[in-house]
């Protein structure tokens, strides 16, 4: 009997976790914390995504697609391994926080609007990437 319920239990979760999909979140403790297909983490309204180059590139990067969004009050404090730039864009706060996370690898956590739109910082995240591609940071996949 103690066999079955732990094959059942196994079965279970294999089976929620198979029906997921690519987008999956989980709310633990008032947290919300999100995957969604394999590239971009969903925490507390921030959405994260690596990026597969330098900190400098990223950060110029970053700065660039404020520059396009036509964002106004940008406030930047950098560090030697991070860096955050805050900015209003059509009357919404815009955070984005850089992380180096190991040899050419970087951590960019974008949280857009009060509680954190997705939608707004996955279109960040898509600028965030265009402007690496045209300066030849990154390579397309």
């Amino acid at each position: 009997m103690h066999v079955f319920r732990y094959y059942g239990l196994t079965v279970a979760l294999s089976s929620l976790l198979f029906l997921s999909g690519c987008d999956t979140a989980v709310v633990t403790n008032g947290n919300i914390m999100g995957i969604q297909s394999g590239q971009f983490l969903y925490t507390n309204g921030y959405l994260q995504a690596d990026y597969l180059t330098n900190l400098d590139s990223v950060w110029q990067a970053c700065e660039q697609t404020l520059q396009d969004l036509k964002a106004t009050n940008i406030r930047k404090d950098r560090k030697i391994a991070s860096g955050t730039l805050k900015a209003d864009v059509y009357d919404d706060k815009i955070v984005i926080e850089i992380v180096y996370s190991e040899r050419d690898r970087v951590t960019v956590s974008v949280l857009a609007g009060i509680g954190g739109s997705q939608l707004a910082a996955r279109l960040i995240h898509e600028r965030i990437g265009k402007a690496l591609h045209a300066m030849g940071a990154i390579k397309s996949s």
